[in-house]
């Protein structure tokens, strides 16, 4: 049965006021909408205790003091990797002996609850600071010039894994074939993609076949890039971004390419990245057999990403600069 609803004490000191004048449970009720026995019971704890406010309920005393509460949360804060058998040995030490399910349960009443770690690029001090150069510097630029910006990237697309996380439906059964994702070394084969896309629609999708160098790399963005501007008339002035790979920064690269000045360490920058987890989505529910299955159903996922999905990506990316800054720098979600 669920909690039911607490009247506030201003209904509760008005229904006393009426009860004085002399009103009876049910006329009150009509009154003020509330039931007779509601009106009833509110009027005897009157009665009897001269106060129309809650009794504080009674129940089993917390076993953590709230100085040892303010241990283990000063502890998680400044450490929050910190276990709860490192907090168990702490309290143990200060003299309090409690089970482990009282500790997670005197966290998670400070608003605190286990969670598995980010896993993030490594930043160094430098990168920090050109991450926060970055977004301060593009904070302001107007939503146009975002829309003249290539964006692109490459990543490797597994077969079996696919790269996705999905959750299921269970009891007990966790290792019944429809519960689990079968896994293998290596991902059982890989491909390399690289794409790019603007604000008006995406581009070409081009899979890298062995080991890409320099050389390579030009070649893909000459068969793929320019007539990717050229078909989404993108117009002149149009900017190119890619990430600081030596390939990427190579002086004969960039020869040709008007290249966004980008921060090294900030996939959470590159909106290509929310395009790749669209695409592994797609791909993960349409589960490919073998690596020509999976380039095919790339290519086909790949181009039924709308052109709408695209638009709103640059239309909101301000609020990704905006979190580096709030971040000071560092990862943001993405």
């Amino acid at each position: 049965m669920g909690k039911t609803r607490e009247l506030c004490k201003d209904i509760r000191d008005k229904l006393v006021d009426l009860h004085k004048a002399g009103m009876g449970y049910r006329t009150i009720g009509k009154q003020l909408g509330e039931k007779a026995t509601t009106v009833g019971a509110i009027i005897r704890k009157w009665k009897k205790f001269k106060m129309t406010v809650n009794h504080l309920r009674s129940g089993v005393p917390c076993k953590i003091s709230p100085c040892g509460a303010s241990m283990i949360m000063r502890k998680v804060r400044d450490q929050p990797r910190t276990t709860r058998q490192d907090l168990f040995n702490d309290l143990k030490r200060a003299g309090t002996t409690v089970s482990k399910k009282t500790i997670s349960n005197t966290l998670r009443r400070h608003g605190l609850k286990s969670c598995s770690a980010r896993k993030v690029p490594l930043l160094k001090p430098a990168h920090v600071q050109a991450r926060l150069k970055f977004a301060n510097d593009h904070l302001d630029d107007p939503e146009e010039e975002w829309e003249k910006v290539m964006w692109s990237d490459e990543t490797k697309i597994e077969l079996v894994g696919l790269n996705s996380t999905r959750r299921v439906w269970r009891k007990k059964d966790e290792y019944n074939p429809k519960n689990t994702i079968t896994t293998v070394k290596h991902g059982g084969g890989n491909i390399i993609l690289w794409r790019c896309f603007s604000a008006k629609a995406i581009g070409r999708l081009h899979r890298i076949e062995g080991k890409m160098d320099g050389a390579m790399y030009r070649e893909i963005l000459a068969n793929n890039l320019l007539p990717s501007v050229r078909a989404l008339k993108i117009g002149c002035g149009w900017v190119f971004q890619h990430d600081n790979d030596p390939k990427h920064t190579a002086r004969a690269t960039k020869k040709h390419l008007k290249v966004l000045e980008w921060p090294s360490q900030s996939p959470d920058l590159n909106l290509i990245e929310n395009l790749w987890r669209e695409l592994k989505v797609r791909i993960a529910q349409r589960q490919p057999r073998n690596l020509k299955d999976l380039e095919k159903v790339c290519m086909e996922e790949w181009a039924k990403i709308p052109a709408a999905v695209c638009a709103n990506l640059v239309k909101n990316y301000r609020k990704s600069m905006i979190s580096v800054i709030a971040n000071k720098g560092f990862c943001t979600k993405y």
